[in-house]
C-alpha cells in the first residue's frame, strides 16, 4: 500500500490500525461490494456489529479479497438482545460463522444497557472474557460505556477493556468518558467522527481545511488521529473512501487542534443516545 496506516498498541499487546472502515447502516445487499472497495483503497481494519445485520456480507468480502488473515483487523459487537451469558456465547459463535473466521480481532459489548438485565453488564463482560481465554477473540472491549460503567466492570473483574468505542467529534468531545477510558489504560474509538457530516458546514474547520488544501472531513479525521483516537468513517462512495484514507500526509498545528476542540458543545452536541438511559433491544 502506498499509505501506511499507523497502528496503536492495545493493553493486551495486540495492535490495531488507527484508521478503519465502518459498515454501520450499509445495507446488507451492498455490504460485500462496499467492503471490497474499501479493501481496494487500502483499509485493513473493518468495524461491523451483530445489530448492523451485515456480518455475513462483510465476511464474503473478506474471504474474496485474498488478503492474508494476519493483515486484517476485524471488529464486531454484541447485539443488545443477547447480554445473557448463553445468548452471548451462542451469538458469538454465529458472528464467527457469518464472518467466516476462526477468530475475531476485537469483540465489544455494544451498549451497557444499565436499565436492563438487572443492570448486570459486568456479568456480560465476564462472558466476553471467555472468548479471549479460548483464543477465539484476540481482544475484547466495550462501546458507549460511561465512566461509572468502566469503573464497575474493572472493579468487579480486574480486567480492563482493550477499547471503549464512544461517540466523539468536534461538537461533542465526550471528555469525561474519554478521560476515564485513558485512566484505565484503554484506547478510545470514536464513532460518528465527523458528526454525521455536520463538520462539513463548520466555518472554523473549513478555514483550517483550506489552509492545508484538504477537505473538512480529512481535517476532522486528522484531528482525531492526533488526539490518539481510533476512527473508522463510513461511506459508500469510493471517492470518499480514498479521501478519508488520505490523512497521513499532513499535520495540524497545536493551535488548529485547539480551535477544533473549542467547537465542543457539551451534551448539546451529542447526536446519538445517552448510554445511561438507552435501552433499545431489537425485536
Amino acid at each position: 500500500m502506498a499509505t501506511t496506516v499507523p497502528s496503536l498498541s492495545l493493553n493486551n499487546g495486540t495492535t490495531i490500525p488507527q484508521l478503519g472502515f465502518g459498515v454501520f447502516q450499509v445495507p446488507p445487499a451492498q455490504t460485500a461490494d462496499t467492503v471490497t472497495k474499501a479493501l481496494e483503497v487500502g483499509y485493513r481494519h473493518i468495524d461491523t456489529a451483530q445489530m448492523y445485520g451485515n456480518e455475513q456480507e462483510t465476511g464474503v468480502a473478506l474471504s474474496a479479497s485474498g488478503i492474508p488473515r494476519d493483515e486484517l483487523f476485524v471488529t464486531s459487537k454484541l447485539n443488545n438482545g443477547f447480554h445473557g451469558p448463553d445468548d452471548a456465547r451462542r451469538t458469538f459463535d454465529e458472528t464467527l460463522a457469518k464472518l467466516g473466521l476462526d477468530h475475531i480481532d476485537l469483540f465489544l459489548i455494544h451498549w451497557p444497557l444499565p436499565t436492563l438485565y438487572d443492570g448486570d453488564y459486568a456479568g456480560t463482560w465476564r462472558t466476553l472474557l471467555e472468548f479471549v481465554a479460548d483464543g477465539r477473540a484476540r481482544a475484547v472491549g466495550v462501546s458507549n460505556f460511561q465512566p461509572a460503567h468502566l469503573d464497575r466492570i474493572v472493579a468487579e473483574t480486574g480486567v480492563v477493556p482493550a477499547v471503549n468505542q464512544i461517540e466523539a467529534h468536534p461538537f461533542f468531545l465526550n471528555d469525561e468518558a474519554r478521560a476515564a477510558t485513558h485512566r484505565h489504560g484503554a484506547l478510545v474509538e470514536a464513532w460518528s467522527p465527523i458528526a454525521q457530516g455536520a463538520v462539513l458546514d463548520d466555518e472554523t474547520i473549513a478555514e483550517i481545511a483550506a489552509a492545508h488544501d484538504k477537505t473538512p472531513s480529512q481535517v476532522t479525521l486528522r484531528w482525531h488521529v492526533q488526539r490518539g483516537d481510533i476512527v473508522f468513517p463510513k461511506t459508500m462512495s469510493p471517492e470518499r473512501m480514498a479521501e478519508n484514507f488520505a490523512i497521513f500526509d499532513f499535520e495540524l498545528t497545536d493551535d488548529e487542534v485547539a480551535k477544533i476542540s473549542g467547537l465542543d458543545r457539551g451534551e448539546d452536541g451529542r447526536t446519538g443516545p445517552n448510554p445511561d438511559t438507552f435501552d433499545y433491544v431489537p425485536a
